[in-house]
């Protein structure tokens, strides 16, 4: 394998000036279930379990805003201290925010504890106790220069130019071919899965583009909480299992099952908490679902977003034996479709 080499510094002939930009929506990835024939026209990137952001550092300050436009800057001051590392330049970084498991892993459920927190006090004790790292891995905007338009391959030796390395931020790296070494290192490694550029691929904001896809390891399904049902025996007077749905073709909620595990109690406290004010009286599912799961439920607005590991699909479109993950305040109900 090898790694993209830094040309720091370098002119970029027909790049024009522009002003910082005040918001660029991120670009998305398109599922895979394999590698591309094509190899070497592709770079490989690790993928990361956490939260997407795009930041952006002006003069010292950092502003950071969350995939789906949600200012999320005080929640994460890990990025002040890259921000006046950076110094007077100018920039905008797209990245992930990870926090690491006991084994020095990304973990989506470490970083729960940090995603839902606005008290100025609790940010500052969590930040102590889970700390959070920015993983830089593009980079749209430097000084007066959109880089936008050049090739992902040039913006990827730009930024490694850049030197971006700290306590709380590092810039992860990118492999050209190679493609099945990397995958597998993923795997070794229990990493989340990788994510494939093509090298000449420009940069397309808010765009699912297929010259970005996403390879998994696991099978991950984004879903809509649409209603619960109550636990038994330890669960007793709480939620048992949550009743999920994804938008169809015709974008009405469809009912794709429950998930009963993967919760601390911790998020079932907190569930209970965000649930309770969406109470509504009839299932927001476009069409009904079996009387057996519907039997004793409390339906909800289907406001909030989350996320489940899962086996496979079943051939009624159930998810086959579904564990949660967490919340994904940083998505919408409306963005939720059935990943191929």
């Amino acid at each position: 394998m090898h790694r993209t080499g830094p040309r720091a510094g370098q002119a970029g002939k027909g790049l024009s000036f522009t002003a910082m930009p005040t918001r660029i929506a991120p670009m998305l990835a398109t599922p895979t279930s394999r590698l591309p024939a094509d190899d070497a026209a592709w770079g490989y990137e690790f993928k990361w379990d956490g939260v997407r952001a795009i930041v952006y550092v002006d003069g010292g300050k950092a502003r950071a805003m969350s995939r789906n436009d949600k200012d999320i800057t005080a929640t994460y001051p890990e990025l002040q201290a890259m921000a006046e590392s950076i110094g007077k330049r100018k920039m905008v970084l797209d990245g992930e925010l990870v926090a690491l498991d006991t084994a020095g892993r990304p973990s989506f459920g470490v970083l729960q504890s940090r995603m839902h927190v606005t008290s100025p006090a609790a940010i500052a004790r969590l930040a102590d106790q889970t700390p959070v790292t920015f993983l830089a891995f593009d980079l749209l905007h430097l000084d007066r220069r959109s880089l936008l338009d050049l090739p992902y391959a040039e913006r990827r030796q730009r930024l490694e130019g850049l030197d971006l390395a700290g306590d709380s931020w590092q810039t992860p790296p990118s492999f050209t071919g190679h493609g099945e070494a990397v995958w597998q290192a993923s795997k070794e490694q229990q990493l989340e899965g990788i994510v494939l550029k093509r090298l000449k691929s420009t940069y397309i904001p808010g765009s699912r583009s297929t010259d970005w896809l996403k390879l998994k390891n696991q099978l991950m399904q984004e879903v809509v909480i649409a209603g619960w049902k109550p636990g038994a025996g330890s669960r007793q007077g709480a939620i048992g299992s949550l009743l999920l749905g994804v938008n169809g073709d015709d974008g009405g909620l469809v009912y794709v099952g429950n998930v009963g595990t993967g919760f601390t109690d911790a998020a079932l406290k907190m569930l209970a908490a965000d649930l309770a004010p969406l109470t509504c009286d009839e299932p927001p599912f476009a069409e009904p679902i079996p009387r057996s799961h519907a039997r004793d439920a409390h339906w909800v607005t289907p406001s909030l977003v989350g996320e489940v590991r899962f086996s496979e699909w079943t051939r009624d479109g159930r998810l086959r034996h579904p564990a949660w993950r967490g919340l994904r305040p940083d998505k919408t109900p409306e963005e939720v479709r059935r990943e191929s």
